[in-house]
């Protein structure tokens, strides 16, 4: 298996996990909010950090965006869905900010026009949300950036994804793990299924998890996974569609904390005697035995 870097961070086996802090759309359509999470995952020892992107006349029919929806945008899905979307103007602050801070930031593009959006941006890596993982056209459009790849996998069978890999090719790619519910349950988690996939495609595996709680995470990289991606909110109450399946900051460090020591914990699989237990071992261990 090829370790895949993304911007100075390695991703693979025997590297440090790559967590992502994913905003998403939790900022509302606030830049200050925006750079509000972005220090939040910073402070919480973030590697990176996601948002969204969206053409929204190009991702949406038209009578989906004059479907009846009550917003603080306004009384349609189409107000919603451009409320939510930045311009040039806030990913150029997004860019500075993150910068300034050390943390990566890269967006999951819906469309073509997206994908260029972003571009112009040099982003280390490109991530491909699981609802677009059948888009065959999507898929060879970024792969044409010559740019890393995450590919989410909810929603999708193995048969599925064995056909976006030989649509994208296995270089430079990271494949995550997903359940497409927010917030999931537990018992469609599934989790077992990451070590599966290691083995059959031969690419780091992550974990994008929609859970709420922290340990099923851990449990993900025990499993394999070499990079985590949790939304990110500051309060779980506030108003959006995936703030309840988000991660509030004090959350997030703690998170961070533990897959850090899970890290360490986990060693290198050889079974030694330590120095520490040498004395313990003279003390409690019978002679000849």
């Amino acid at each position: 298996m090829r370790p895949v870097r993304i911007g100075d961070r390695v991703i693979g086996p025997g590297h440090a996990t790559f967590v992502v802090g994913e905003i998403g759309i939790n900022h509302n359509g606030d830049l200050e909010l925006a750079k509000k999470l972005i220090g939040a995952a910073a402070a919480s020892g973030c590697d990176a950090v996601k948002f969204q992107k969206r053409t929204i006349e190009a991702v949406y029919a038209p009578e989906e965006l004059a479907r009846p929806r009550e917003s603080p945008f306004g009384a349609t899905n189409g107000d919603l869905k451009r409320g939510l979307e930045f311009g040039h103007s806030e990913y150029a602050e997004i860019d500075r900010l993150c910068r300034s801070l050390g943390i990566i930031w890269f967006a999951s593009c819906w469309d073509e026009a997206s994908v260029d959006f972003i571009e112009a941006f040099g982003p280390p890596c490109y991530k491909i949300a699981s609802a677009c993982l059948t888009n065959d056209d999507l898929l060879r459009y970024h792969r044409k950036k010559n740019r890393p790849i995450i590919l989410s996998t909810g929603m999708s069978s193995l048969e599925q994804i064995d056909h976006a890999l030989a649509v994208l090719g296995s270089q430079d790619l990271v494949l995550l793990h997903c359940t497409s519910t927010y917030p999931s349950k537990n018992q469609e988690l599934n989790l077992k299924v990451i070590p599966r996939m290691i083995e059959r495609f031969d690419v780091p595996v992550g974990y994008s998890g929609h859970e709420v709680g922290l340990y099923t995470t851990l449990a993900a990289v025990v499993l394999g996974a070499c990079v985590v991606e949790r939304h990110l909110t500051l309060d779980r109450a506030m108003w959006g569609s995936d703030q309840a399946a988000s991660v509030e900051p004090q959350g997030m460090t703690r998170l961070v904390r533990d897959i850090r020591a899970v890290e360490t914990a986990m060693g290198d699989g050889v079974k030694r005697v330590y120095e520490s237990e040498v004395p313990v071992m003279r003390k409690l261990r019978r002679v000849g035995i």
